[in-house]
């Protein structure tokens, strides 16, 4: 079915094979902010388990950022998307960078 952990596993088994590419992640925070430090956290367990790149992106002093992303931090976007703000679901996140990263490879 749909949506459940079989589709996952198999989208990342061709992630593993190279069939898909490697996950762009990127995590906009800012200093002193202590969702940002939990988000943090939970991405960099993740990247154990999972294969991503991530990039953590410090809006701090950055008026066009700040404008963009300061009520909702953490941000998180997986291949330019957004994915989550203020928290990061585990299993969420799972099924969002498997189905995220192997569809933008299929559309194109």
């Amino acid at each position: 079915m749909r949506g459940q952990s079989p589709p996952a596993a198999t989208d990342t088994s061709r992630r593993e094979s190279g069939d898909c590419p490697r996950p762009d992640v990127v995590l906009y925070h800012a200093e002193g902010c202590h969702l940002c430090e939990r988000a943090r956290t939970k991405l960099a367990a993740l990247r154990d388990e999972l294969d991503f790149d991530l990039r953590e992106v410090d809006i701090t002093g950055d008026d066009e950022l700040e404008a963009r992303y300061r009520e909702l931090l953490p941000v998180v976007e997986i291949d330019g998307e957004r994915a989550f703000v203020y928290y990061v679901q585990p299993e969420g996140f799972r099924r969002r960078l498997a189905a995220q990263s192997c569809s933008k490879n299929e559309g194109s």
